[in-house]
């Protein structure tokens, strides 16, 4: 057969125009419909399960990262002081003002990862800004930048719960190393704490370190959230994971959650010694964090600034893994409120 007899039956096979596909086969085509927003609700409540894990996972490193940076430590060895502490205080003193923290971070996580859901939805809105109905509808994935923005505007709002935790939190650590030098105990709990230091100064006694928290978490949520959301992205290519529609294994998410915390402490933890030291001294001994840090480069130097930096990387990983595997977990129970 020729190749002339060849091409002329392909002709006739072949329609002159390619036909439209059937309705069902443009609706397949279409681009899957945009991932809907989680409802603040949901965003809320996990961030207070996320918190509860942190603390439970956390707080004896931080025990040790305070009395560290408070001069309290009985040895310069983490697992020595945790050895120590155990051997003398118990398991109970493993965990010493661990219901200030609880009864805060709880709410105080619940509050960040709901600002930041908040902060999410306002710097994609000003992302859309100007874009028809069509083009809102489509995936909108945000830039790094646009994550540090939202993580950034979280910690305002939490600041306002976790400035008095912190600071009941510190004096009940430091407390119990002087009660183990045999000193007198000031405070018999939390409440007890709460109502002197409203007692003694009121609310800018409670609040006192405010700026201080605010100098450490504004930078330490930024690489927080930015860091989960790249390690989050990264693994997810890594997996061949959609990040509009997929999830990540627990076990990415224990790792994403880990290097979160790392980063967020390893910017943060300078601000963290200034905060910590004035929240424990003395009233009347410093005018501020710049007097604290003044004080505290003529004594120590410069390595002052990054007392307890072991303890606080050695607890940032597990302490906020578990943080993220409690939030991914509890997004997933409560997926009913999207």
């Amino acid at each position: 057969m020729s190749t002339t007899s060849d091409i002329s039956a392909t002709a006739v096979v072949v329609p002159a125009h390619p036909t439209k596909p059937s309705t069902p086969a443009i609706e397949q085509e279409k681009e899957a419909p945009a991932k809907k927003s989680e409802s603040a609700v949901k965003s809320f409540i996990s961030g207070g399960v996320g918190g509860a894990c942190a603390v439970l996972v956390g707080h004896p490193l931080d025990l040790v990262k305070v009395r560290m940076q408070t001069g309290g430590a009985s040895s310069n060895s983490v697992f020595g002081m945790l050895s120590t502490t155990m051997r003398k205080e118990g398991i109970r003193g493993l965990y010493r003002g661990v219901s200030a923290p609880l009864t805060a971070v709880s709410p105080m996580f619940a509050v960040s990862f709901w600002s930041y859901d908040m902060g999410q939805r306002m710097v994609k809105a000003y992302g859309q800004n100007g874009m028809n109905e069509e083009e809102k509808a489509a995936p909108y994935t945000l830039s790094m930048g646009e994550i540090c923005v939202a993580g950034a505007f979280s910690a305002i709002p939490t600041t306002a719960i976790m400035a008095p935790s912190e600071r009941i939190k510190c004096l009940l650590q430091v407390q119990a190393t002087e009660v183990e030098k045999g000193g007198k105990a000031r405070y018999s709990g939390m409440l007890d704490c709460a109502k002197n230091l409203l007692k003694e100064g009121g609310l800018a006694s409670l609040y006192k370190g405010t700026g201080a928290t605010l100098l450490r978490d504004i930078p330490g949520t930024v690489a927080y959230f930015g860091t989960y959301e790249l390690t989050k992205r990264e693994l997810m290519k890594i997996q061949g994971i959609d990040p509009n529609n997929g999830q990540l294994s627990l076990t990415a998410v224990l790792f994403a959650g880990g290097f979160a915390g790392m980063a967020c402490w390893g910017i943060g933890i300078p601000a963290d010694v200034l905060k910590s030291r004035l929240q424990t001294a003395p009233e009347g001994k410093y005018s501020g964090i710049y007097d604290v840090y003044k004080a505290l480069i003529k004594e120590e130097g410069y390595a002052g600034l990054f007392r307890g930096m072991r303890p606080a990387l050695i607890r940032a990983f597990p302490a906020n893994a578990a943080c993220f595997l409690g939030v991914e977990v509890a997004k997933n129970m409560l997926g009913f409120m999207d």
